[in-house]
């Protein structure tokens, strides 16, 4: 219970609405209580024959229809209550939850599946959340209920009272028995029931694969083993849990027998009047309704327990964080970028980089080239600070980035990488992502500057165009310009970029590249290059071999060095195409 018991207290600012209906739960519950007495004193004055007053058992019967209006009021706006703060703590959780998703770093989600992020939390929220509208509406009257019940019972019967409180510690020692084994099955249903859905989300995310390679019908079978899998365990959970109910019910179906049998003997006996009878039997049927909904109730609170151990699973997760907690804002004058023998490692003792040396001038453009696996896209990570090096230090402008404000140097970095990441929405909404409060004039100069604007123009909505997710309406270079559309409104003085054009055909490709052109003017560029064309257009050469830095240079330099550049340019000589395109593709290059 500690996590609900989590919940609860951290959600203060609800805390004068569930004290609001703790208090009309308190009023339903002594209404309850009073319904049985008017009950029980209209029968004893109907035992009075002729002498019975008609004019007092009207007002009886009017109390109890007054009674019976005002509960349904009161039930009414408490129910109200209760699902405006179930709402609430839902939006609390889910914004908790949210934010911590985004302030952990990049590490986190390179071993986390999307569709299981996804799925603990509408699992686990969702849990929670009806277990505290469950509570509120229905949890707390029945507690009251029976509590004041037994107590209305003991002034008329002390030994029905007893009998009926033996029923709760009966019912909760056997609940406790079982909750345990029950929630280990349901862990094991959670995980295969997030794993399905880690892959479902997979799926759809990358459909076009899963159809050209006909994997349907694996995909199919391996989401439905997983969920056969939860349906084995729902088997003996199921038999586990109803086994234990059947017992619980059993026991309180011999103790009901024993209450009702003590109700009539001392009725008979004349130990209580007929209208104390028919009172008591009310109130034995006021708790027995709980005590038998209360299956419904453990087996809800049960679940609730354990789908938020996923929750606060996650919300506990602490990993090294890449925000150092110094706010010294980074100022770039120049824009100078120097990498200080970096070492990382996304794994121990499985380094990526090793003592990586190199510094690229103020706006210069400076390719990296390596084969695939050498570090050239860490390298890129390392800069965005989405990881903090090992050891070694990288710096812009004499500055170690480890030591700023984060935010101040996400705002100094813009990038465009070979997949271009758009979202849903509108091109206006993807363009003036990379500043929101941008005019339409700044959206459509910034679109221009990419030779996306003519394109765009001829959309029947123009800007308003909507994309659908990450573009899938739009080509390879419509999407790219977009991207560098956002990169340009952007504005910042350091560009990174993983080759945009090397997917794109001739035409799409001259028009990408001219709006590079115009977004590297002035900027602080760092290339990851796929191709040879683009790697002798730049300044400056960082080719990359053993994760370590093998050759720094200009392309006229490295051309006669002997090393990885000019062993690529002499390639294009060969007169075997298939070895030129095998080669190549090792170095993560096509031809120009």
């Amino acid at each position: 219970m500690k996590h609900i018991f989590r919940v609860i207290t951290s959600a203060k600012a609800l805390w004068k609405t569930y004290a609001l209906i703790g208090g009309l739960t308190v009023l339903l519950s002594l209404m309850t209580l009073v319904m049985p007495l008017l009950s029980g004193a209209a029968i004893d004055e109907m035992q009075a024959g002729t002498e019975a007053r008609l004019d007092f058992v009207a007002w009886l019967a009017f109390a109890i229809f007054a009674l019976d209006f005002l509960q349904n009021v009161l039930s009414n706006w408490s129910g109200y209550l209760g699902d405006m703060a179930s709402a609430r703590v839902y939006k609390h959780l889910a914004s908790n939850y949210y934010q911590h998703l985004l302030s952990m770093p990049q590490s986190y989600f390179d071993s986390e599946q999307t569709g299981k992020i996804i799925n603990r939390l509408s699992r686990s929220i969702h849990q929670i959340t009806n277990f505290m509208q469950m509570f509120s509406n229905n949890f707390l009257q029945f507690i009251f209920t029976t509590v004041f019940s037994l107590i209305a019972v003991a002034f008329i019967s002390w030994q029905v009272a007893a009998l009926l409180l033996l029923l709760y510690p009966i019912y909760i020692y056997m609940t406790f028995r079982s909750s345990p084994k029950w929630q280990r099955y349901q862990e094991t249903k959670n995980m295969h029931l997030d794993i399905a859905s880690g892959r479902f989300t997979e799926v759809v995310s990358q459909i076009k694969v899963v159809k050209n390679y006909l994997q349907e019908k694996r995909e199919l079978r391996s989401f439905g083993s997983h969920l056969n899998k939860s349906i084995e365990v729902t088997e003996p959970q199921s038999k586990y849990w109803h086994k234990r109910d059947f017992q619980r019910r059993t026991a309180l179906n011999f103790i009901f027998f024993g209450v009702f049998m003590l109700i009539f003997t001392q009725g008979v006996q004349g130990v209580i009047s007929p209208g104390q009878a028919v009172a008591l039997i009310l109130y034995a049927m006021q708790i027995r309704i709980p005590i038998f909904t209360i299956s419904f109730l453990v087996e809800n609170t049960q679940r609730a327990i354990a789908d938020s151990k996923d929750y606060f699973d996650i919300m506990d997760t602490k990993l090294p964080s890449v925000d150092t907690g110094k706010h010294e804002k980074l100022r770039i004058d120049e824009g100078e970028i120097v990498f200080e023998n970096v070492s990382f490692a996304y794994e121990k003792n499985n380094a990526v980089l090793r003592k990586v040396n190199f510094n690229v001038p103020p706006g210069k453009k400076a390719a990296l080239v390596g084969e695939s696996g050498e570090g050239k896209t860490t390298i890129a990570n390392l800069l965005m600070r989405l990881y903090l090096p090992d050891k070694g230090k990288i710096m812009i402008d004499g500055t170690d980035i480890a030591t700023v404000d984060k935010h101040s140097l996400q705002r100094s970095i813009a990038t465009v990488f070979q997949e271009p990441a758009l979202f849903s929405g509108t091109i206006r909404e993807n363009i003036a992502y990379a500043n929101p409060k941008a005019t339409d004039a700044e959206v459509v100069r910034a679109a221009k500057a990419a030779n996306a604007h003519q394109f765009i123009s001829e959309f029947t909505k123009g800007y308003d165009t909507e994309i659908g997710e990450r573009g899938l309406k739009l080509s390879g270079g419509q999407k790219q310009r977009i991207a560098i559309a956002r990169a340009i409104l952007k504005n910042a003085p350091i560009l990174l970029l993983d080759e945009a054009t090397s997917s794109l055909d001739s035409r799409s490709e001259a028009l990408v590249k001219e709006a590079l052109d115009t977004l590297m003017q002035g900027k602080t560029t760092l290339v990851i290059a796929h191709r040879l064309s683009t790697i002798q257009d730049v300044d400056l050469i960082i080719t990359l071999k053993g994760g370590t830095v093998d050759e720094v240079g200009s392309p006229r330099q490295l051309a006669k060095s002997g090393g990885l550049y000019q062993k690529l340019l002499e390639l294009q000589t060969t007169t075997d195409p298939k070895q030129l395109a095998k080669v190549l593709k090792k170095y993560d290059v096509i031809e120009p």
